[in-house]
């Protein structure tokens, strides 16, 4: 059974930090790249960071670029993304999703495999 599960969510002061995990089983974690979303109340789902698995190549969001850092940890099949300087509107709920081939990484479409999602709050 393929699974993604997102942890390490919860609520944090405004300038914390987070540290979320998204641990994959079911299939073979090293032919897939890794990105993490998010979605607030409101809004729109919104790329936030991205892994490649052929040459580990990174990419962030504006809205996090210096905050966020994005990692693999290969042997136990699992993408970190260390949250810093936290703001309130970071708030959201985070999603990991895996893709095997993947063109562009905030095409929602090119995902295979979701997780059921974490929540960050942060407070102001």
């Amino acid at each position: 059974e393929v699974q993604l599960v997102e942890s390490g969510g919860g609520l944090v002061q405004a300038g914390g930090s987070l540290r979320l995990s998204c641990a994959a089983s079911g299939f073979t974690f090293d032919d897939y790249a890794i990105g993490w979303f998010r979605q607030a109340p409101g809004k729109e789902f919104e790329g936030v960071s991205f892994i490649s698995n052929s040459d580990d190549s990174t990419y962030y969001s504006d809205s996090v670029k210096g905050r966020f850092t994005i990692s693999t940890d290969n042997a136990k099949n699992t993408v970190n993304l260390q949250m810093n300087s936290l703001k309130p509107e970071d708030a959201a709920v985070y999603y990991c999703a895996a893709a095997r081939l993947i063109t562009t990484m905030t095409y929602l479409h090119e995902y295979d495999y979701w997780g059921q999602g974490t929540q960050v709050t942060v407070s102001s």
